[in-house]
């Protein structure tokens, strides 16, 4: 049966009952301001609960919160667990970022509460809590803040068809408008909804470019907690006007109004059309072309930011494989069925780490979606810069009004001639490796060795491998990944390990357990992480690097994926990468074995790569882990392996593997090691698994003809956005100016255009000249036929 993740299986299985509140012992032995510190006999850092040498006050002092996440919007309550306060004498006062306070307080039960300010980026916040009303502040524990798009559901409230919301006043859309919500978000008698604002101010790209959240009006004070509101929207008073996104807030009606970091439901960001003033509404497609025109001359000022993005993949193919640089777009998920509100046409969207004319397809963003150190910054407040300089502009532009070439001329796709795909390197099964110039070895020592190493951005990968347990309780000759661990730079280090039962992985991030109950996304410190379904967990590295630690059997499969930056500065048990696979068995002297080496030779070279314990990223939080890795050599001499060239299988066994295995030496090899089918059958996928990848990412010209971008005509546009062999673009020029060249260019099976764009020439159209002709003949005929009639007259006359 095939072992699946679950979200409590993450959790930290060692927990020791908090002592409660009590004065602090003396320094050495208390956590106080010590949170995180390992020194001594006396830790506060998590690993101290597998090795008992916690501290007696920890749980006082290093504090575990429920729930640990909330949208950076704020307004999350949440329980510091393990510390009760009986008789509290003075104000509880949390403090994020050691400048953003806002107010706990102590529930009838003595538990301590705090409440989640509204922040302007996402990712682990640390946060530290004072019980002398602000006095000091010794306890100290993070706070996840999480993207919007990525809370539940239960936890925010819906517009109720959103897409009514964001076109109220265009044709066709008038009416109620209805919000709900979960009422046990909010234990309230009553509520107030309250409409906030966003904006960026100040000179772009400034000292003084500046973002706030603004209270702009309350929508209705002081009405019964029903988990639902209906209304009518009407135009906003002027002074409001200039806000165009926004969102709903629901609070406790006790509240004054717009009092910040209090209890809340918030719902999602959102174009503000029911809030618009009349003069929208009058003619929705007029304010709307006006919002373009200006947003157009605002964006000819701006720096150019199309060089820095890196090219789309030329397929869907591509771009699932390449996960290093390219994530599901949560807006347009074949996956989940959602709806491509914003790329008409098509069913699956990706977005980069950095991100880049199609209105089907992808747009470069000036502000990306998930944001970007540093996060209170604009461009870079996830999210909501991208609504600002991306999104709201898209409606001015493309949705309320007809003047999308405009957006697209601004915004063109780079499309795919110049896609680089990453170069794979995997390593699975007993262990098997391929590297990244494609050599296929094993090397099945003990002990912990490092991956992958480059010096260019400090990348580092370590695995830690462990002789298979039978289920007769005896140790085999083979060996596995039971751990992986990478950190860049001074990025967090994650670690993904075997947890103690079967088919359970857990995370750590710098030697403590995560827990995904409720998140499965993580902004982390240089890198985003991700849980998926399918044991598998995704790592996405500022460098463009990723990495994927799955469960394959009873071992650990990962797949490295590098960008071509990388190409020479790579050294580890993956190989040297430089597309040259004679030299993947280089050891750290320099030495280079060659491709014919025996497997006992390899294992030298395996050996080589062990990890030194001063630059080690693993964890020892266990009795065992530190007696049989930490003090001991990091690659065990006394483990004897079984070599591929000595193996051998039973003639049954022999014929079993063969009907299993094909042509797959790897998965041969795993049967006759272990005896194990399930084993061999483990390998045999995980290679399969990296041969469709290889084959997803090969160079663009084995898989697609593109002719690349077609620029509009200036004072015209272009009908048509795709680039690839057999699409065709037509071309029409502004009222004014008349079409000089073809007016319709197609792809050609070579890769270029069959016209080059014509040009838009001052002058009247071809419609308006042949009115004039036409309407001078007619007037010419009138004339006659005038003159005809009076001489007539005359003549009877």
């Amino acid at each position: 049966m095939k072992p699946t993740l679950l979200p409590w299986a993450l959790l930290l299985l060692a927990t020791v009952p908090g002592p409660g509140l009590r004065p602090a012992a003396g320094a050495q032995l208390s956590c106080s301001q010590r949170c995180g510190d390992q020194s001594g006999p006396c830790s506060c850092h998590p690993t101290c609960f597998g090795l008992a040498s916690c501290c007696v006050d920890i749980r006082d002092f290093c504090l575990e919160i429920s729930p640990y996440s909330g949208s950076m919007m704020g307004g999350k309550d949440f329980v510091v667990r393990h510390l009760n306060w009986s008789n509290p004498a003075d104000s509880v006062i949390c403090s994020f970022k050691e400048s953003i306070q806002t107010h706990g307080y102590v529930d009838a039960s003595g538990r301590v509460h705090c409440v989640s300010p509204l922040l302007y980026e996402s990712g682990r916040i640390p946060f530290t809590l004072s019980m002398n009303n602000g006095r000091s502040f010794p306890r100290s524990g993070t706070w996840l803040s999480v993207h919007p798009s990525k809370v539940s559901d239960s936890e925010k409230s819906q517009l109720v068809n959103e897409t009514r919301w964001q076109y109220y006043g265009t044709p066709g859309t008038q009416g109620n408008l209805t919000l709900t919500w979960n009422t046990s978000a909010l234990p309230s008698d009553t509520v107030t909804i309250e409409l906030w604002g966003y904006e960026e101010t100040g000179k772009p790209y400034s000292q003084q470019w500046a973002a706030a959240w603004s209270y702009l009006y309350s929508l209705a004070t002081n009405i019964h907690n029903s988990g639902s509101f209906t209304f009518t929207p009407k135009p906003a008073p002027q002074n409001f006007q200039r806000w165009e996104v926004g969102s709903l807030r629901i609070v406790d009606s006790r509240h004054s109004a717009g009092k910040p970091d209090v209890q809340a439901i918030w719902s999602n960001e959102h174009a503000l059309a029911w809030h618009l003033g009349e003069d929208f509404r009058m003619d929705p497609v007029a304010w709307a072309r006006n919002q373009c025109l200006a947003w157009e001359e605002l964006e000819d000022q701006l720096p150019t930011f199309l060089e820095e993005l890196p090219d789309c993949p030329c397929t869907l193919a591509q771009a699932r494989a390449d996960s290093g640089r390219f994530h599901t777009d949560y807006g347009c998920d074949l996956e989940q069925g959602s709806v491509c509100t914003y790329h008409p046409g098509a069913v699956h969207c990706v977005r980069s780490l950095l991100t880049a004319d199609s209105t089907g397809g992808s747009t470069p963003d000036r502000g990306h979606d998930w944001g970007s150190p540093p996060y209170r910054v604009p461009p870079r407040v996830p999210g909501l810069s991208h609504w600002i300089y991306d999104v709201i502009s898209f409606y001015h532009c493309c949705l309320w009004a007809p003047e999308c070439f405009r957006y697209m001329n601004r915004r063109p796709s780079s499309d795919c001639r110049s896609y680089r795909p990453p170069r794979l390197a995997s390593a699975f099964g007993d262990p098997h490796f391929v590297t990244f110039d494609g050599t296929n070895f094993t090397f099945n020592g003990r002990g912990e060795y490092v991956l992958l190493e480059a010096a260019l951005t400090d990348l580092r990968v370590q695995a830690r491998t462990q002789t298979r347990v039978t289920p007769e309780g005896s140790q085999d000759r083979g060996t596995g990944l039971t751990a992986v661990a990478v950190q860049e730079a001074n990025s967090d280090v994650v670690e993904v390990r075997l947890g103690d039962g079967a088919g359970v992985l857990q995370v750590l991030l710098n030697q403590e357990v995560l827990s995904f109950a409720e998140q499965r996304w993580m902004d982390l410190k240089g890198m985003f992480l991700s849980v998926a379904a399918g044991n598998r967990v995704s790592v996405m590295l500022t460098s463009e690097a990723g990495l994927e630690i799955s469960l394959q059997g009873p071992f650990l499969s990962v797949a490295v994926l590098l960008p071509e930056k990388f190409l020479t500065h790579t050294q580890g048990l993956l190989g040297t990468f430089n597309n040259d696979p004679t030299d993947d068995f280089t050891l750290r002297s320099g030495e280079v074995l060659p491709p014919s080496a025996s497997s006992r030779e390899l294992f030298r070279f395996g050996a080589d790569w062990a990890v030194q314990n001063a630059s080690s990223l693993l964890t020892y939080d266990s009795k065992f882990l530190v007696e049989n890795f930490k003090e001991r050599p990091k690659h065990d001499p006394t483990f004897l392996p079984l070599f591929p060239e000595e193996s051998s299988a039973s003639p049954s066994q022999a014929s079993a593997a063969a009907d299993l295995c094909g042509d797959d030496s790897f998965c041969k090899f795993d049967v006759a090691a272990t005896g194990s089918l399930s084993v061999g059958n483990a390998s045999r996928v995980a290679h399969m698994q990296h041969r469709l990848r290889v084959r997803c990412l090969r160079p663009a010209p084995t898989l697609v003809v593109s002719c690349g971008w077609l620029a509009p005509p200036a004072n015209g546009h272009k009908q048509g956005e795709r680039y690839l062999v057999g699409s065709t673009v037509r071309f029409r020029c502004n009222n004014g100016y008349s079409l000089a060249g073809a007016d319709a260019s197609t792809c050609q099976a070579d890769g270029t255009w069959s016209w080059p764009t014509p040009t838009c020439q001052p002058g009247r159209s071809y419609a308006v000249l042949l009115g004039i002709i036409f309407g001078g003949l007619g007037l010419v005929a009138l004339v006659g036929l005038g003159y005809w009639l009076l001489r007539r007259r005359k003549s009877n006359t």
